[in-house]
């Protein structure tokens, strides 16, 4: 029975258990319907743990003080998510407790569990029960009895571990959402992960590797999305941002001010900076008070009613792992190396987000001065689209998002940088590529340049081919795991297991609108020979429209469709 751990025997346990809770991610996801049906608590709280992990690699530290501190900074800073930041607040807590200890006991682990839960309850605006947060009170009441009768660490993390995963448990019987989908919760699970990940290195037991495949996930296991409507969800937007403390202003006026805006408010400061999670409907909103304390690091904006649709027609689900890359290439970058804002050396310059190396070529040949590269979410980040802003040498800058989900995000630059900046609301590539081809570049004045390029976006109709994740129902369809899903304007257009049965029935759908111009953008996964076949298709069913089949190489979909 082990009596004490040392830093570097702790340091290993939380990276062990970073690993596990990795590996146990998508399964996670599918539990998450709890506070919006968004399926990303697993990747949320493995990308803060992880966080946490890489600096306990780098730093080995040697006490236990030490490594509980190294991991609550990271975590602070790393957190993403309502679950991730909670996450993030047990650890504080935890660290707290352990100021100035060489070694854990099992007395010193139940303190700190309880002190981690204290302070999560503090920070969470409302409290619910059937969470985490039920989990990991009920588990640091169990390691507290448990040090009463056993100092043992191992005695007492292993009591811990069996009272949170009878917590887990019952969370379905707390939460009447989680009774409606019949499944336990997804945050509760990450921390019963974590236990068991940290028992298992004090126990030998190897760690996952990291590309290890995740093991399926039984549908019994899955929560039912389809079963959940978007109207459910109050708020909106998932928002999170980072701000440094440059005032005295108390951040709990700025906890009141959030709490008035939304819900799933998380708030935690330290004397550096102030983190903040919070579910609105306005997001600017939020971003423009919290620049009243200091300046934003680092802001992310998610559309949870895209999130949870994407989930019940089995898409895939836009993550913040985009925002994880985006922080390690920040954090890289030392202060006197950030790069300068460029000097204006002409009137405009064009900025579009899109995914595939084609259509980033097509942004470039229209006029386009930057891109930036989306992802297979088209997620990304402020910070990210900032960055770009910043390079391209124009007194003002037109950005194009090209996704509906990130329109928002793109129209807080203009705060953060000393460059005009106007977004056009394009919400689709389609969309874009028809707004650059709308500029005139000899325009007398910027708002020509804006109203003609948002004047065209209405020509333009958009349809993408991808295929289902998994088995369910969604818009009266009934979606096989493998079938194509054929989207139009955003919303599912029909489904089938045959691709060019689906490329057949867009094609009649744009003869109808008797389009004159019809673009096929193929991704990735599609065979230039297939791809000019789908042309030809377009050809024979819409004779008096001009067809071009060009190589857009984006991720998701096998094909992006203009119809103009």
């Amino acid at each position: 029975m082990v009596q004490s751990v040392d830093g570097k025997t702790l340091a290993a346990m939380l990276v062990h258990a970073s690993a596990s809770l990795n590996a146990e991610k998508q399964k996670i996801n599918e539990l998450n319907v709890f506070p919006v049906p968004d399926g990303d608590t697993g990747t949320n709280m493995g990308l803060t743990l992880g966080t946490a992990a890489a600096e306990l690699r780098q730093k080995a530290p040697t006490t236990a003080a030490q490594a509980s501190a190294l991991c609550a900074s990271a975590m602070l800073r790393g957190a993403r998510g309502n679950s991730g930041v909670i996450l993030s607040l047990i650890f504080r807590g935890f660290s707290r407790a352990m100021k100035d200890k060489d070694t854990m006991d099992g007395i010193d682990l139940a303190d700190a569990l309880n002190a981690g839960v204290v302070a999560a309850y503090k920070a969470v605006m409302k409290p619910a029960e059937g969470t985490v947060l039920t989990v990991s009170r009920l588990a640091g009441d169990r390691a507290g009895r448990a040090a009463e009768e056993n100092t043992a660490f191992e005695y007492v993390l292993g009591s811990a571990l069996e009272r949170a995963r009878e917590a887990l448990a019952d969370t379905v019987n707390q939460n009447p959402v989680l009774k409606k989908a019949g499944v336990v919760d997804a945050g509760g699970m990450g921390f019963v992960v974590i236990l068991q990940g940290m028992l298992d290195e004090l126990h030998g037991i190897p760690a996952p590797a990291d590309d290890q495949e995740p093991s399926p996930v039984p549908q019994r296991e899955k929560a039912d999305f389809g079963g959940f409507e978007t109207g459910e969800i109050q708020f909106g937007y998932c928002t999170e941002f980072i701000c440094s403390r440059d005032t005295q202003k108390d951040p709990e006026a700025l906890r009141a001010f959030l709490n008035g805006l939304g819900d799933s408010l998380v708030l935690v400061d330290d004397d550096e900076i102030i983190k903040v999670h919070v579910h609105t409907n306005i997001p600017g909103n939020a971003l423009n008070e919290a620049q009243k304390y200091g300046t934003l690091e680092l802001a992310k904006i998610e559309n949870m009613r895209t999130q949870a649709d994407d989930l019940a027609a089995g898409k895939h689900v836009q993550s913040t792992d985009d925002l994880d890359a985006v922080e390690a290439e920040l954090e890289s970058v030392p202060a006197e190396e950030t790069p300068a804002v460029a000097a204006p050396e002409k009137p405009y310059g064009f900025l579009a987000v899109c995914a595939g190396d084609g259509l980033a070529a097509v942004f470039r040949d229209l006029g386009a001065d930057g891109v930036v590269s989306g992802g297979q979410t088209m997620n990304p980040s402020t910070e990210s689209i900032l960055e770009g802003v910043n390079k391209i040498p124009a007194e003002t800058v037109f950005v194009l998002p090209n996704n509906g989900n990130i329109i928002m995000a793109a129209q807080q630059c203009a705060a953060l940088t000393e460059k005009q900046v106007v977004v056009i609301p394009t919400k689709t590539v389609p969309q874009g590529i028809t707004a650059m081809m709308n500029v005139d570049f000899d325009a007398p004045d910027a708002q020509t340049i804006t109203d003609a390029m948002t004047g065209s976006l209405s020509s333009v109709t958009t349809a993408q081919i991808t295929y289902a994740a998994r088995d369910s129902d969604f818009d009266g369809f009934a979606i096989k795991e493998g079938d194509y899903l054929a989207l139009e304007e955003g919303k599912l257009f029909d489904t089938d297991g045959s691709l060019d049965t689906l490329l057949h029935k867009l094609a009649e759908d744009a003869a109808g609108r008797e389009a004159s111009f019809i673009s096929l953008y193929f991704g990735e996964d599609v065979q230039e020979a297939d791809a000019q076949k789908a042309g030809a298709l377009f050809e024979e069913v819409c004779p008096g429209a001009e067809v071009a089949v060009l190589s857009g190489g984006q991720p998701v979909y096998y094909y992006i469709i203009s119809m103009e």
